[in-house]
C-alpha cells in the first residue's frame, strides 16, 4: 500500500517537471537587462556559384589564308548576314540554311543553297524576288548590293567561303579561340562555330548539410564578371550517390534567365566559379532582441520578461544567429536574458 502510494506520488511530480513552464529569466537565475531595439536580421553565407556554357558545334569554316580579323566575342548573339571574322581581308559571314556552304553561288543555279542565300539577301534588304532556289538576273544584281555594302568586290557571286550556314538565326554562338585569331592560318574544313544556349547554366555544389539551408526558393546574390550583380534562385536539388555532392541548380526570377544581356561576360570554355552570398535567411527590419530572451508558455505562446519580472506576449517574426525580431511591445522595453547574454 505505501509503495503503491509512493509510486503515484512519484509519476505526479514526474508530470509536473515535464509539463509545467520554463522558469522565467531572471526568477532565480542571473539575467542581463536588454533593450528592444529597432533593427534587421537575416543570415547568409559566402559560397562559389559554378556558370558553365554548353556549346554544340554549328558549323565548319571553308575559307583558307590567315586570319586578318576576329568581329564576335564568344557568348555574342549574332543575326543573319553578320560578319564572323576575316581570312586575307575578305569577310566571313553566318547566315541561316540547314545546307552548308559548299558551292559558289551566282545566277543560274538551282538548289536549297541558293535559296538560302536568297533568303539572306531578302532579310538584309536587297533582295526582293521569290525565294525559290532559282537564281537569275535579279538574285546576282542583289548579290552585288550587298558585296558593294561590305566593300568587298561586286562580282554578283557568293563564294562558298564566304558564308557559314547554321540552323536557325538569331544564334548565340562562340568562335573557337584556339582555332580563330589574328595571326592563325586556315586551310578549310576547321570546326570554328559553336552554338551556345542564350544563358549558361548556374549551380552551387554544397554538401548534405549545406542542402538542408538551400531549400528551393532561396536566393542567391551573384557577382558576375566586371561588377555585374546578377541574382538567382534555387529551383532544384540533385544529389551524386557516388560523390556525395549536392548540386542546386539555379534560375532567374520566375524561371527567366540569371544574367540577361550581360551573358557574354561569362567566358566560353570550362567553369568560371562566382563569388556568392547564399542568403539563409531573408533579412527583416523591426524589434529585435537576443533569442534567449524568448520564453515559452505551456501552452506554446512566446513571452519576454520586463525587468520588473512581467511577462510580456509577443509573436516571433524570424530569428537568425542568436537574434529575433518580434512583434508585441514597444522600442525601449527593457527585458530580461539569463546569464550574460548581450547582442
Amino acid at each position: 500500500m505505501i509503495a503503491a502510494a509512493a509510486l503515484v506520488v512519484a509519476s505526479a511530480w514526474a508530470t509536473y517537471v515535464v509539463t509545467r513552464p520554463p522558469d522565467d529569466p531572471g526568477g532565480t537565475l542571473p539575467y542581463t537587462l536588454v533593450e528592444v531595439t529597432e533593427g534587421q536580421v537575416g543570415a547568409s553565407v559566402q559560397m562559389n556559384t559554378i556558370a558553365k556554357w554548353a556549346p554544340t558545334p554549328l558549323g565548319a569554316n571553308r575559307a583558307s589564308g590567315v586570319i586578318t580579323t576576329v568581329d564576335v566575342t564568344s557568348g555574342a548573339k549574332v543575326a543573319q548576314g553578320e560578319k564572323l571574322y576575316s581570312v586575307d581581308l575578305r569577310p566571313v559571314f553566318v547566315a541561316e540554311g540547314a545546307v552548308p556552304s559548299f558551292r559558289d553561288v551566282g545566277s543560274g543555279l538551282t538548289g536549297d543553297d541558293v535559296k538560302q542565300v536568297q533568303q539572306m539577301l531578302a532579310d538584309l534588304g536587297f533582295y526582293d524576288g521569290p525565294v525559290v532556289g532559282e537564281s537569275g538576273a535579279g538574285t546576282a544584281a542583289a548579290i552585288r548590293a550587298w558585296q558593294r555594302s561590305n566593300g568587298v568586290e561586286a562580282t554578283g557571286i557568293v563564294e562558298s567561303r564566304s558564308l557559314i550556314f547554321v540552323p536557325s538565326l538569331p544564334a548565340r554562338v562562340s568562335l573557337d579561340s584556339a582555332v580563330v585569331h589574328v595571326g592563325a592560318t586556315l586551310v578549310g574544313g576547321e570546326q570554328v562555330l559553336s552554338g551556345i544556349s542564350d544563358s549558361p547554366t548556374f549551380t552551387v555544389p554544397v554538401t548534405d548539410a549545406q542542402a538542408t539551408n538551400m531549400p528551393v526558393g532561396t536566393r542567391v546574390e551573384i557577382s558576375g564578371p566586371d561588377n555585374a550583380d546578377w541574382v538567382g534562385y534555387v529551383s532544384a536539388q540533385t544529389r551524386d550517390d557516388a560523390s556525395g555532392v549536392v548540386t542546386a541548380t539555379l534560375t532567374g526570377r520566375d524561371g527567366n534567365g540569371i544574367c540577361g544581356t550581360q551573358c557574354e561576360r561569362v567566358p566560353v570554355t570550362g567553369e568560371t566559379a562566382l563569388n556568392s552570398t547564399i542568403v539563409t535567411v531573408e533579412a527583416t527590419q523591426g524589434l529585435v532582441v537576443p533569442s534567449a530572451a524568448l520564453v515559452s508558455g505551456a501552452d506554446g505562446t512566446i513571452a519576454v520578461v520586463d525587468e520588473t519580472g512581467l511577462r510580456l506576449p509577443v509573436k516571433m517574426v524570424t530569428s537568425a544567429r542568436g537574434m529575433s525580431v518580434i512583434d508585441g511591445v514597444t522600442a525601449g522595453t527593457r527585458v530580461r536574458v539569463p546569464g550574460d547574454v548581450r547582442p
